[in-house]
């Protein structure tokens, strides 16, 4: 590992450099890759994602089209992704959640066809990503990665400990670290003795959408620590998963929060994005 003690991992800059990366493939491309983001309802957090989305695809060329529906059946919303599913200019869909109640979210992510599906969600690109074959990852997992390899940290025979299982940052995460030849623990709610385990890590990736909840004194000292929580609290500040200023002088690398994970989401999006219609041009 070749990080000074409590270096800050700039999430902004590594993401900067990869959306620069895509714009200029995109150009080379000769084929304008398309997104289309579906939002159902008016949940605030999806509206900031998705106008941040809009203005990075604008920024690397881009297409991109965004679907608000204030209130659906499933059976429309379905219809919808099917439509979309069929539209030669869209190689990319991204359905934003969570959804509201009574939608069927799996029903609802696996309408979304695998090669479109740049959020890694479909059970077919799932099944891929354990079989360590060539799919779509989920955009914050693969961000992750990319984030330990731009800051040179060595993934390989490390002890790498996630905490958080959800299907969209802990275990695929935990798995994008196993194929990089790490050795990995899986936490979550119900785990013994978690701050042990936590003391353990190489890497420490905290995904439990709880504010500070691992302290300073779970992390080893030399540790490179992942936040990937985004947590407001009630005085409006927005703070990671981890006790930055606790965990930064026992950390040798650690992400900030804000600018540390979350950047590398839309730039991670945009990838995929790039890489379907790379997929799409290829078909016969």
């Amino acid at each position: 590992m070749e990080q000074t003690m409590g270096e800050r991992i700039d999430g902004k800059e590594i993401a900067r450099q990869i959306r620069v990366r895509v714009a200029q493939e995109v150009q080379a491309l000769g084929l304008r890759p398309g997104l289309a983001a579906v939002r159902v309802g008016n949940d605030p957090a999806s509206e900031i994602y998705v106008r941040n989305k809009r203005k990075a695809c604008a920024d690397a060329g881009i297409y991109s089209e965004e679907h608000v529906i204030p209130a659906w059946s499933e059976a429309q919303l379905l219809g919808l992704i099917i439509g979309l599913n069929r539209d030669p200019r869209i190689h990319g869909i991204l359905v934003q959640l969570p959804l509201p109640e009574g939608l069927n979210t799996r029903r609802v992510l696996d309408a979304v066809a695998p090669e479109k599906d740049v959020d890694g969600f479909h059970y077919l690109n799932v099944g891929k990503l354990v079989a360590h074959q060539p799919g779509f990852v989920p955009c914050t997992p693969l961000g992750i990665i990319a984030l330990l390899q731009a800051a040179k940290i060595e993934m390989a025979g490390a002890h790498a400990v996630v905490v958080g299982r959800s299907d969209i940052v802990g275990k695929p995460t935990a798995l994008l670290l196993l194929h990089q030849n790490a050795t990995v623990t899986l936490c979550h709610s119900r785990t013994r003795h978690l701050g042990d385990l936590c003391r353990q890590a190489d890497i420490l990736v905290a995904a439990i959408g709880r504010p500070h909840f691992v302290k300073g004194e779970m992390v080893k000292e030399g540790a490179v620590v992942i936040d990937v929580g985004i947590n407001r609290l009630p005085d409006g500040r927005i703070v990671g998963d981890v006790d930055f200023e606790a965990a930064l002088p026992r950390a040798r690398a650690i992400t900030p929060v804000p600018g540390g994970v979350g950047p590398m989401t839309i730039a991670m999006l945009l990838s995929n994005t790039l890489q379907a219609a790379k997929w799409a041009s290829q078909t016969p």
